[in-house]
């Protein structure tokens, strides 16, 4: 009796209650074939293993007990396969990584040309995926690896089949307008609690970003007043230059969008960790361990290939802002109160306005020089 790994992942996914269709857009296969798949595996095992539920299909009792050992047998191949290459000292094979935005914008590529310049032979495809979803993804065997964020305060779930190896810590400051930030912030960080009375930009409470946002939010004293809910980076900072609101920033984020924006580091400790989920097992085979080593490397590409890169707080990496980069404050800890001023929506800026830039003014000068300062090694880490 023949039971292929790709046929027995499928029966997995419909024993997580996926629709045919749902199981087929998760495994990167059309809906004939994940039918053919199951056709196979009925064929092979002489038992019929679905039956149809109105819209859905649901696993009969042989259909169950296969999953149950589906799952063993896909781990212990994965052991085999793991064992088999370390024996020929190989480092080869297609690798599959799951993906968030500002991960894949500005850490992706230089760590395959890394890879590549290392191991010729490692090819590997990435998929974008839901960053809260990245534990899951790969232990489901969607992903081989996936690159996602743990929050001390909304951590990922962990169940000891999936690993999460921590590649770098990285420290939230506060992004406010350029044109109107907080007064008395450009002389020291600013305490969360000072943040209380202006209007945030944050993801759902639902995410674990927005969760764990909102919790050390509480703990300063206060409930976040969330006047835009937004889950794109990007979006949300350019809502916050726009003078929409403020938002939690790292330096990572400010790749995605920095112009018309200033930084103004926390005095409180309001962190995430970037990590690899992989499954455990696999994490022992030769590609994915050169893959994750050049995830975690922080020194710059081969040959100059890719964005550069220097050292930053906390061990991290961050590239340097260039032209129309944000500002940083630098400075010594004790920030005055943040009210916004008259006529504002609690975003500081100029009386009579909405907090944003008035379009009759001409536009400062872009690229604000960030020099070094405390402020820099106590609140603004890279992402």
């Amino acid at each position: 009796m023949e039971l292929p790994g790709p046929q027995l992942r499928t029966l997995l996914e419909l024993a997580r209650g996926a629709t045919m269709t749902a199981a087929a857009a998760a495994l990167g296969y059309t809906p004939g074939a994940v039918s053919q798949h199951i056709a196979a595996l009925e064929r092979a095992t002489g038992a019929r293993l679905v039956r149809r539920a109105g819209r859905r299909v649901e696993l009969t009792d042989a259909g169950r007990t296969l999953a149950v050992h589906a799952g063993r047998i896909l781990a212990a191949q994965a052991e085999a396969l793991a064992a088999l290459e370390r024996g020929r000292g190989e480092v080869a094979g297609r690798l599959v990584l799951g993906v968030f935005g500002s991960a894949a914008a500005a850490l992706l590529p230089p760590a395959l040309h890394r890879l590549r310049a290392r191991h010729p032979a490692v090819r590997v495809v990435s998929r974008e995926v839901d960053v809260d979803q990245a534990y899951a993804e790969v232990g489901a065997g969607r992903v081989d690896l996936a690159l996602g964020l743990d929050y001390p305060d909304a951590p990922l779930p962990r169940d000891g089949k999936v690993e999460l190896v921590r590649l770098r810590t990285e420290r939230f400051a506060l992004a406010v307008p350029s044109r109107c930030p907080p007064p008395g912030a450009a002389h020291g960080t600013l305490r969360l609690a000072r943040a209380a009375e202006l209007a945030w930009i944050l993801p759902a409470p639902a995410s674990h970003y927005g969760r764990a946002v909102r919790t050390a939010c509480r703990r300063a004293g206060f409930e976040p007043r969330v006047a835009h809910e937004v889950t794109d980076t990007a979006v949300s900072l350019a809502m916050v230059a726009a003078g929409l609101g403020v938002a939690p920033v790292t330096e990572l984020m400010l790749r995605l969008r920095s112009a018309g924006i200033t930084v103004v580091p926390l005095a409180d400790a309001l962190e995430r960790h970037l990590v690899v989920a992989v499954d455990a097992v696999a994490r022992h085979r030769p590609p994915v361990a050169a893959l994750i080593t050049a995830l975690s490397d922080r020194t710059a590409p081969p040959d100059g290939a890719g964005p550069r890169e220097a050292d930053g707080p906390d061990g991290g990496t961050g590239t340097l802002p260039g032209p129309g980069g944000a500002t940083a404050f630098p400075g010594a800890a004790g920030a005055d109160s943040v009210p916004g001023a008259p006529g504002t929506d609690g975003v500081p800026g100029a009386p009579g306005t909405d907090g944003a830039d008035d379009p009759a003014d001409p536009p400062g000068p872009e690229g604000a020089r960030r020099p070094p300062g405390p402020a820099d090694r106590a609140g603004d880490a890279p992402k």
